[in-house]
C-alpha cells in the first residue's frame, strides 16, 4: 500500500493526484529550485569557511 503524494503550500496539504499537468510542472519547478537553493547555500558556506582559512594563513604569514 503506497501513501498518496501530497504537497504542502502555506500550511495546506494538496493531493498531487488532483493537480493538472500544469500544476505538476510548477511543483516540479519549485522542488528543483529548492534543491538549487540548498546546494548554493552549501557552496556559500564552504566558500566562507575556505576564505576564513586563507585569511588566517595570510595573517599568520604577515606576523611571522
Amino acid at each position: 500500500m503506497s501513501e498518496e503524494q501530497t504537497v504542502n503550500i502555506d500550511g495546506t496539504d494538496y493531493k498531487v493526484s488532483d493537480f493538472s499537468p500544469e500544476q505538476i510542472r510548477l511543483v516540479n519547478h519549485v522542488a528543483d529550485l529548492d534543491r538549487q537553493i540548498n546546494k548554493r547555500a552549501m557552496y556559500l558556506e564552504q566558500s566562507q569557511v575556505s576564505r576564513n582559512h586563507f585569511i588566517g594563513l595570510l595573517k599568520k604569514s604577515l606576523s611571522a
